[in-house]
């Protein structure tokens, strides 16, 4: 098991999926870079909350930039999830490499949770990187310095959609080829962000009371597409607990502005241990599957 988690190491090193990441996110860098510079030096924005209290100013300037950066960051770290993983086991079968491993004194389970963990703990190391770097450019243009009582949880939050969307994608890689497989984790990804922006807006309706009360239909559809893809609401739990709304709603009014403050219906615990259970049940069914799969 550990010889196959080091050889997907090996593997994703030398993969262009990795080179084409490392460009795109340096490129990520420099343009979120000159993006925080901007707002922190905007003084005069309507975003502010205060023009007297300049540290709320800052706070409020810093929600901004750890919204957009974590926005992009989401997009980068499940692409790199997915694409990592896309090809596991069909696309192995149809080179032909996956007949000769499985046929040494190795179990399909442990070569199965090897992949997976060397899918896993790459992509993990990509979002701490990933994640520490959105925070320091906020913290070097604003000067807001989080507590690590809320980096913790929020970077474990952040990074808890690495485990599903592998999970996810490996189950995936035993029936699709690379392409399919590619193409329908990323509109599943895709569906599930739909629906958590939804769910943002029909919240944000509601607060300010614009006519989204009759919204059960909706409420109800968007629900059904969170549970199936929970990551995107993952991410606005992260935010929540990041910026510490539930605190700062005691003091300050967080609905005004629905991408910086409001995360909607943001997910309770009961959500996040569905979303583990949920992590849980596609491992399991991907290690069957790949058990009983005749290559």
């Amino acid at each position: 098991m550990k010889a196959v988690w080091e050889l997907t190491w090996k593997e994703l090193i030398r993969k262009r999926v990795t080179l084409m990441t490392a460009i795109m996110t340096v490129l990520f860098w420099v343009t979120y870079w000159l993006v925080a510079s901007a707002v922190s030096s905007e003084k005069d924005t309507v975003l502010s909350v205060s023009t007297v209290i300049p540290l709320m100013e800052n706070f409020a300037q810093a929600s901004i930039i750890l919204t957009v950066g974590f926005f992009f960051g989401a997009f980068a770290l499940a692409f790199l999830s997915i694409f990592s993983s896309v090809s596991a086991v069909t696309g192995e079968a149809e080179h032909g490499v996956l007949q000769s491993v499985i046929a040494r004194p190795l179990h399909r389970w442990q070569w199965y949770i090897g992949r997976w963990l060397g899918f896993v703990s790459y992509v993990f190391l990509y979002a701490l990187i990933l994640f520490v770097s959105i925070i320091g450019i906020c913290w070097f243009e604003t000067g807001i310095l989080f507590e690590w009582t809320a980096l913790l949880p929020s970077f474990l939050l952040f990074a808890s959609v690495v485990p599903l969307l592998v999970s996810l994608t490996m189950l995936g890689s035993c029936w699709l080829g690379p392409l399919g497989n590619g193409i329908g984790m990323t509109m599943l990804f895709g569906m599930g962000w739909l629906g958590s922006t939804i769910s943002r807006m029909t919240a944000a309706g509601r607060a300010a009371r614009i006519g989204m009360d009759n919204t059960a239909t909706l409420d109800t559809i968007t629900g059904l597409i969170r549970l199936i893809m929970p990551a995107d609401a993952l991410q606005q739990r992260m935010l929540h607990e990041l910026l510490q709304i539930s605190d700062l709603s005691e003091f300050m009014y967080t609905n005004w502005l629905p991408s910086l403050f409001s995360s909607g219906e943001v997910p309770s615990n009961s959500f996040l241990v569905y979303t583990a259970l949920y992590t849980l049940i596609l491992f399991i069914a991907g290690i069957l599957v790949f058990k009983k799969k005749d290559f």
